[in-house]
């Protein structure tokens, strides 16, 4: 062993400091109070991340390594060129000095007062404590620390935690995260952090997951190193799911958290147009047994008409005319003419909008109730096709499938799947949700005190450029009020210089995963050092750089690879089901309520429907929002009670039926 790497080891073990060089101060390159130079020998385990500790009489300097040169005595390359005759093997005639000078920045001082220059004085690798102490974490580490990777040095692993005050409020709140695709794993980072916020977080606190590319966060709830007990090993193993390593065991262990996957995961989708299948991608029948369908009707959709409506259709006549239907109308006993009515949903609605019309036209007036006939026939002819434009998200009937607004519970991930919904009906979902989130934390009713809302594709959804849109303002309202509600945000993308300057301006954690070059090139980067950018551009799987208030230098880490399966090998395992026709999936739904319920009797109530699908559709789903004790009595009760109320009476007696007619009628035969 060299006498280097025993000295090296003989002080881990006895917890002594390793001194690795000297600080230096030239004219050319003097020190200032917020950033030295020092040497080190070739051998020292220094390199651009690393932090150091500066000890001297009475001053504790901590430091991040941001630039690296390598020098010997040479003044200039052609002296080393004719020293070896243009030979690059030949032996040189003297074995010149060769050191590493490096450029840190000051991350603290002890005590902070006077603010001076850094002194000269020996350079130590920071060890355990002087990590904590020099990243501040010293002063929340044990009332909020939220551990979200691990800083090496060497062979040492240093827990690094974030303030939960600055990640979920109220202080600052926010994450960010972006990085190229594929290689900077931001998925696989936010699954990580809300596992260790779960375990290490002391208040209440759910997340609720946007789905928004394929199968991504469809598998939340499945392990990515199946145990010798689980169900699926075989199908593990016939997919070549990787386990996890034994370093990433021992990441786990040094953070004191679980490598589980989440305990408490609930899926919604919208239903496909047919209003049966779900629009998801995890319909197998060994998966489907916590998702849920998402559907809503007149009284959710109405207060955000502006969302589904196109902007050019709602001028201020429009607004109006949609504000006294909301206050009016919808769940009020109203009057057109001498008919009255109560409007619960979208056919009542046009029933209502026929009424005014022609009331209007047999009167022959031009408004109603101060509202023009051109504005009336407009709205109505808007209305009218949400239905059919949003079929499967917005229900014809008063039948409503949401989230359980209200009863959100603690440590639960709600994802909401919208991979295949059309970018308008996204709008819709994302802006309806955030808003209920919003409005019940602001009542404190919503069950939980913080909400963790996640949206990747930022790019795609908050560009910099390009059009206000509804879901745009929604995410900024997010980050700039969110936080006082316990509301925050965790997004990625590729390119955060793309991203709208509000969000990820408010946004009091970054993280970069590796990132692209074109991307480091643009202003937002430019506070980092040429070295930073490179380390930035070459970054493996698994290794992040880190920004939080309470450091004042960006800071490298590792994380684990998250126990959770990845989407696509979700989808090798439990491929997506076919769809189903109306009476099995009457069923497989039904089922979920009562376990005992046979096929056959299913087809007899829906036959009973005489081929009414929209009746039986209704039944159904009705069924699904009461979760009856009993749910083939309620189904077979609600077709039975709309068939009532489909028999018109006769206006007039039936024709007799004259068994013998007269013969001097000429209009007997």
């Amino acid at each position: 062993m060299a006498a280097s790497e025993k000295n090296e080891v003989d002080k881990a073990v006895t917890g002594e400091l390793l001194e690795i060089g000297k600080v230096v101060a030239t004219e050319q390159k003097p020190n200032t109070a917020y950033s030295f130079n020092f040497w080190t020998p070739l051998d020292s385990p220094v390199g651009i991340g690393t932090l150091v500790h500066v000890k001297t009489a009475g001053k504790d300097i901590y430091g991040v390594v941001v630039e690296g040169f390598g020098f010997t005595d040479l003044a200039s390359a052609i002296h080393d060129f004719i020293a070896a005759e243009g030979n690059p093997g030949a032996e040189p005639a003297t074995i010149r000095p060769e050191m590493r000078f490096y450029t840190a920045a000051v991350l603290r001082v002890e005590p902070e007062e006077p603010l001076q220059p850094v002194p000269v004085g020996p350079v130590y690798l920071a060890d355990d404590e002087a990590v904590c102490r020099a990243l501040r974490m010293d002063s929340f580490k044990d009332v909020s620390g939220i551990p979200v990777g691990l800083y090496q040095n060497g062979e040492l692993l240093s827990p690094v935690y974030l303030d939960a005050d600055f990640l979920l409020g109220p202080e600052a709140a926010h994450l960010n995260l972006t990085g190229v695709s594929g290689l900077a794993t931001k998925t696989s980072s936010i699954e990580f952090i809300l596992s260790s916020i779960f375990k290490h977080f002391k208040g209440d606190v759910a997340a609720v997951c946007f789905n928004v590319k394929g199968p991504d966060l469809l598998f939340l709830d499945f392990p990515a190193e199946a145990p010798p007990d689980f169900p699926y090993v075989k199908e593990y193993e016939d997919c070549g799911v990787p386990m996890l390593s034994d370093r990433d065991r021992e990441m786990y262990r040094l953070l004191d958290i679980p490598a589980e996957p989440f305990k408490n995961v609930v899926y919604y989708a919208p239903y496909k147009a047919d209003r049966v299948n779900l629009n998801t991608l995890r319909t197998n029948p060994q998966v489907i047994s916590n998702v849920y369908p998402l559907s809503w009707g007149l009284r959710e959709i109405m207060k955000f008409s502006e969302v589904v409506l196109n902007k050019d259709d709602i001028d201020a006549k429009a607004d109006a005319l949609i504000q006294y239907i909301n206050q009016r109308v919808i769940d009020q006993d109203c009057e057109v003419g001498e008919t009255k009515l109560t409007v619960r949903d979208f056919k009542g609605l046009t029933e209502w909008f026929d009424l005014v019309l022609k009331f209007m036209e047999a009167q022959n007036r031009s408004e109603y109730q101060t509202h023009h006939y051109a504005t009336i026939r407009k709205v109505y002819n808007r209305l009218s096709n949400l239905v059919t434009r949003y079929r499967g998200l917005i229900s014809p009937d008063e039948v409503v499938c949401d989230l359980p607004w209200g009863e959100f519970k603690d440590r639960t991930v709600y994802v909401i799947d919208v991979a295949n919904v059309d970018p308008q009906a996204q709008d819709l979902v994302f802006t309806r949700i955030v808003s209920q989130l919003r409005e019940y934390l602001e009542k404190k009713a919503l069950g939980v005190e913080h909400v963790v809302v996640v949206v990747d594709e930022l790019n795609k959804y908050a560009p910099s450029d390009g059009q206000d849109t509804y879901l745009k303002q929604t995410l900024l309202d997010i980050s700039e009020r969110g936080r006082y509600l316990g509301l925050v945000l965790f997004s990625a993308q590729q390119f955060r210089s793309q991203v709208h300057k509000r969000i990820v301006g408010n946004s009091a954690t970054c993280i970069y995963g590796r990132m692209d070059m074109d991307e480091l090139a643009t202003p937002g980067y430019q506070v980092l050092t040429a070295a930073t950018k490179e380390k930035l551009a070459t970054l493996a799987k698994g290794q992040l750089m880190l920004r939080h208030p309470h450091f004042s230098q960006p800071i490298f880490v590792k994380f684990p690879r998250p126990n959770i399966l990845r989407g696509p090998d979700g989808i090798k395992i439990f491929p997506p089901a076919e769809d189903m026709p109306l009476d099995e999936a009457v069923f497989v739904q039904l089922s979920r309520i009562d376990k005992t319920l046979q096929r056959t009797v299913v087809r007899d109530v829906i036959a009973s429907a005489n081929g009414d699908e929209e009746e039986i559709l209704q039944a159904f789903h009705k069924t699904l929002q009461r979760k009856p004790e009993d749910p083939m009595a309620f189904l077979r009760s609600c077709i039975r009670k709309k068939a009532r109320i489909d028999q018109v009476p006769p206006s007039r007696p039936a024709l007799d039926v004259v068994a013998q007619p007269d013969p001097n009628d000429p209009f007997a035969y």
